[in-house]
């Protein structure tokens, strides 16, 4: 995940810690937590580099409303993200 920007990393989280979300739902998360609006022309283009990368995938949940879901490879990459995230933090204190 080293290679990914922000709006591309934060994504896959989103999709992992919700029940296969379509596009608004992950958009709705990211603007609570960027405390900003996320336009569609930002976001869509990112959740298709995360499929093509074979982090997520995203399957129709209606003829008009794709969802998303984590990949094995993007669990593995968030736990590797995790591990090397928790070196760095000073567990004392």
């Amino acid at each position: 995940m080293y290679d990914l920007t922000g709006l591309q990393r934060d994504p896959v989280y989103v999709v992992a810690g919700l029940d296969d979300p379509h596009g608004l739902a992950i958009k709705d998360e990211l603007e609570d937590y960027y405390g900003k609006e996320i336009h569609h022309g930002r976001l869509y283009p990112n959740l298709d580099t995360l499929v093509e990368k074979g982090l997520i995938e995203k399957g129709q949940r209606d003829r008009r409303t794709n969802a998303y879901s984590t990949t094995r490879r993007g669990t593995r990459e968030i736990g590797a993200r995790t591990e090397w995230e928790a070196g760095y933090i000073d567990h004392d204190g």
